[in-house]
């Protein structure tokens, strides 16, 4: 009898992803570079109209912007950065923009529960598409936009071969690099949530299938089942939203709320189908009374029990789209109390550093006891081909400007410089190029629970690799952004990102 030799493969990782960065002197950007040297022209044309100490003072207040600039924490943020935050933050405390009351007592129209913040904009329309679906269209004037939110059922990594898994990460890679390619596509999105099971949807599905004729002990084991099966376990749910413009890119011209519902009729089905290869399982577009129930429970989740057991019942809601905000609100600089519950919100600065695997972010998506309800939102923004290419471009002769500045470049400008190169290859091969970050929502019933929230999420950051900062400042913002909602951040900035990374 022969005997093969059988070799274990070696676990696949990925990684090599990159910020990308513009090339400039002493750690500054090309922006930061062009400031520094102004300012040191302006310095020598001071002293020469009048005297050297006005000189001198000038030089010292261009090191101390530079200086502003140059000083970074842990994370990335200049002093600048967080100075301005913190000015901004005290600002609106000042004119009491952190405080929110709706309803009939509130200040909202006609006595309404309106969304607050950079959400009061939104408007909700509901269409139909090929397939007869009910799907909800979330218009967002300020960046004219429209946004489809779609539900999924993961099928999960449980029991599930490697080689299975590795076929789902390629499908999912080539969903989002094809993104790129849809016309008008904006962002995309995908939140996990978990948050507890109230148990009603196990007590109507077991109470409407139980044989009224079974054992007596079948029937108790079963209705003991359904009394102790929902204490300590939760549900998750999972939702991608993807964001297109309200602009054609064959006119021109704005679209209304019928020509872009028309237009994503005949696409949706698509997107959808194509989901189902990268392991996200069923997927279907949820209708407008289903966006309203969704935002509304994560204002208020006191009231999910209510309706889980409408649902249960066959019963509709009843939920309108200007009743799903918060009856009171209030941002703090580093939470945020909405109605019932208390909020932090975390973003990602720092992409896991070296190679991972695919469970790398298993433990931050699964339910945590000391967090009520977790919100984890994947934000991605397509880069088309054009962009992709210019991108990688100058992000290759950044990296290589930095590393040949100097006589011995460091390990990280040598292996950043590398990185570049990698990721300059595989674009002019053919890979989609797609900006990423993560947005993490903790809420507790209970505000004294926040400490222990707090630490939960600071313990699964470590756990997948991430370096998260609290959004300081800018709760509500974030809190708003980890909805599917379909609200890009980038676009609602005074200082547009792009500045902000040259400095």
């Amino acid at each position: 009898m022969a005997v093969g030799n059988v070799q274990n493969a070696a676990p696949r990782t990925y990684g090599n992803w990159r910020k990308p960065t513009s090339s400039g002197l002493f750690g500054l950007g090309d922006l930061g570079t062009a400031i520094m040297l102004g300012g040191l022209i302006l310095s020598v044309l001071v002293t020469m109209a009048t005297d050297l100490l006005r000189g001198l003072i000038t030089f010292v207040i261009l090191a101390a912007v530079l200086g502003t600039i140059l000083t970074r924490d842990r994370h990335g943020k200049s002093l600048l950065d967080r100075g301005l935050a913190r000015i901004g933050w005290r600002s609106a405390t000042r004119r009491g923009a952190h405080l929110y009351r709706s309803g009939p007592l509130g200040f909202a129209l006609w006595g309404t529960h309106q969304l607050p913040g950079i959400a009061a904009q939104l408007r909700l329309s509901e269409h139909t598409d090929s397939y007869g679906r009910q799907f909800a269209l979330i218009y967002a004037p300020t960046t004219r936009t429209y946004t489809a939110v779609f539900a999924t059922e993961p099928d999960g990594a449980s029991l599930v071969d490697p080689d299975q898994l590795d076929v789902w990460v390629a499908d999912w890679g080539h969903w989002l690099a094809n993104l790129a390619d849809e016309p008008g596509i904006e962002a995309c999105a995908v939140t996990i949530e978990t948050a507890p099971d109230t148990g009603h949807r196990l007590r109507h599905e077991v109470s409407s299938n139980i044989d009224p004729h079974a054992p007596a002990f079948a029937q108790a084991m079963l209705n003991e089942v359904v009394d102790m099966y929902p204490a300590g376990s939760s549900v998750i749910k999972a939702y991608v939203t993807l964001t297109f413009s309200a602009v054609s890119h064959a006119t021109g011209k704005k679209r209304t709320d019928l020509e872009m519902g028309r237009d994503l009729a005949a696409r949706l089905p698509g997107l959808t189908g194509s989901l189902a290869a990268t392991g996200a399982g069923a997927s279907r577009p949820l209708s407008a009374a289903e966006v309203c129930e969704v935002v509304r429970v994560a204002y208020n989740p006191g009231i999910a029990p209510l309706v889980d057991q409408a649902h249960a019942d066959g019963e509709d809601t009843g939920l309108s789209w200007v009743d799903v905000g918060p009856a009171a609100a209030e941002a703090e600089w580093e939470g945020y109390r909405h109605d019932d519950a208390y909020s932090v919100t975390w973003a990602m600065t720092t992409a896991p550093r070296g190679n991972v695997q695919s469970s790398v972010l298993a433990r931050l998506l699964a339910p945590h006891r000391e967090v009520a309800r977790k919100r984890v939102t994947l934000l991605y923004r397509p880069l088309d081909a054009a962009k992709a290419a210019a991108i990688v471009e100058a992000d290759l002769r950044s990296a290589q400007f930095v590393a040949t500045s100097t006589s011995k470049p460091s390990a990280r400008a040598v292996l950043a410089t590398r990185s570049a190169a990698a990721t300059a290859q595989e674009e002019a091969a053919g890979a989609g190029l797609v900006n990423f970050g993560i947005l993490v929502t903790a809420t507790v019933l209970d505000a004294e629970r926040e400490a222990e929230a707090r630490a939960a999420i600071d313990n699964l950051a470590a756990t997948a690799r991430l370096r998260l900062r609290p959004v300081y400042g800018a709760q509500p913002s974030a809190f708003a952004a980890a909805l599917p909602l379909g609200l890009i951040l980038p676009k609602h900035l005074k200082v547009p990102a792009s500045v902000k990374d040259r400095l």
